[in-house]
């Protein structure tokens, strides 16, 4: 059975020269703030073609804060794969509202597609990186169709994997930026205070990386922030942050 693949075209070639102004924006923006970042992305380089994806998850409440201040129009993405925690689902909601946000878009897996490759809703239990794929880089990629540029929340603290994260890429076809790339997890705790954002309910649960309900579990002290997802598996990512959007999807990057 063959997995699902977004639909449209993606244009794969590589714009000439984006490589060498991917290098300089890191080297300029090197020391500069979140908001500066955020600024230039979404009123200058990228205007009118970057949308935002938020998880609504334990530390989106800042970035969503920083984008609402700057542009609170700009398109914010959610993929609702259908398996969230109901808590996220409503904390997208209330920040919705509280920050004034009014382009939260949230996407789902196309239900054909789910009919075919996860009819019962367990594919998670058999092989979590299908499952992945299908209820959340596909509809994201259909919701990033028509955008170059994306603004992630990730962040170097986060995980080993994430360590060298810079504030500028390029993969996939689209430029990916990543304000909050340099904040520690209390640096966000200090602005959430100062801001007064409203704290995701599953946080002081003990779920400090919060994802699907079946692939997230309660963190140990002195773990790993993202310890709690898919835990027990050698998977760190769900792989919207592997470097397939933008192109065609067959399932060989699995």
């Amino acid at each position: 059975m063959g997995l699902a693949e977004p639909a449209g075209r993606y244009e794969t070639s590589e714009p000439a020269g984006i490589r060498d102004e991917i290098d300089a924006l890191n080297i300029r923006f090197a020391g500069a703030t979140a908001q500066e970042i955020l600024r230039y992305a979404l009123r200058e380089r990228f205007a009118g073609d970057i949308a935002m994806v938020s998880s609504f998850g334990a530390d989106s409440a800042v970035l969503l804060h920083m984008v609402s201040e700057i542009d609170p129009s700009a398109p914010v993405i959610m993929v609702d794969t259908g398996k969230l925690f109901p808590d996220t689902l409503r904390y997208r909601d209330q920040l919705t509202e509280q920050l004034g946000l009014t382009d939260v878009r949230s996407q789902k897996p196309a239900k054909p597609v789910l009919s075919e490759v996860d009819p019962a809703g367990m594919l998670w239990m058999s092989d979590t990186d299908a499952c992945c794929h299908v209820r959340k880089v596909v509809p994201l990629e259909e919701a990033l169709f028509g955008f170059g540029s994306w603004i992630s929340g990730r962040k170097r603290f986060q995980s080993s994997t994430r360590s060298s994260l810079p504030p500028f890429e390029y993969e996939g076809g689209r430029v990916k930026i990543n304000p909050l790339a340099d904040w520690t997890a209390e640096d966000i705790l200090a602005y959430a205070r100062e801001k007064n954002l409203p704290p995701h309910p599953l946080v002081a649960q003990g779920y400090p990386s919060i994802g699907c309900m079946p692939c997230t579990s309660k963190v140990k002290p002195g773990e790993d922030a993202r310890a709690g997802r898919w835990r027990g598996q050698d998977k760190t990512e769900c792989g919207i942050h592997l470097p397939t959007l933008g192109k065609e999807v067959d399932g060989s990057g699995i």
